[in-house]
């Protein structure tokens, strides 16, 4: 049997994933949520029904249990859970018939996933920050931009952006731009919501 062993574990807090690769080559990009309701702690097992409404639930931070597990904290209290590597494993390598399960066991049950927040009313408006050559590509150095509908994360800003024309598309060519959200540094898979700060920022030739 081969064992699977991390090389790389990110938690990305604003996206609510958790990103593992495996030194067989695998990346995974697990859902908190995924996480939370798939979970193998005796507590959750002796449950008929399974887990329900957390659609927003986050992990607020992880602990090595050894060179085995991690165990993950949940910000809905929950802190059972002990994730081994083979269980990380098994959840990435499984998951489109995992969640189809799942979803098929919470339609038996008549449960839901829950309600995504909604704390803001109408289409998102974020700032964007240039810190950009103006000469080359921008002739302003920050807007505040009402997102269209389809724009849920940074790829996708990026992509509405280059649209306005040539020098828009030249300037994210090439992996040319590093970015950050609310101050933090965020990946192409970042998702934006209201009232949210991108600074988009060259990288250093």
């Amino acid at each position: 049997m081969t064992e699977h062993n991390p090389i790389a574990i990110n938690l990305h807090k604003k996206s609510r994933l958790l990103e593992i690769s495996f030194d067989t080559g695998e990346n995974y990009m697990l859902s908190c949520e995924y996480l939370r309701t798939h979970g193998k702690s005796a507590e959750i097992k002796s449950v008929n029904e399974p887990v329900a409404g957390k659609i927003n639930v986050n992990i607020d931070s992880i602990e090595a249990q050894g060179s085995y597990a991690l165990r993950l904290f949940f910000d809905d209290g929950y802190d059972q859970g002990i994730y081994s590597w083979e269980t990380l494993y098994e959840l990435g390598e499984n998951y489109e018939k995992n969640w189809a399960n799942y979803l098929a066991t919470l339609e038996k049950y008549h449960l839901n996933r829950g309600e995504a927040d909604k704390t803001h009313n109408g289409p998102a408006i974020i700032k964007i920050l240039y810190f950009m050559d103006k000469l080359i590509a921008f002739t302003k150095e920050e807007e505040e931009l009402e997102l269209p509908e389809k724009v849920k994360t940074i790829e996708d800003l990026l992509a509405f952006l280059s649209k306005r024309g040539m020098r828009w598309e030249r300037a994210f060519k090439n992996d040319s731009v590093q970015f950050t959200v609310n101050k933090e540094f965020a990946e192409l898979f970042t998702v934006l919501e209201h009232g949210d700060e991108i600074a988009l920022i060259p990288k250093a030739q």
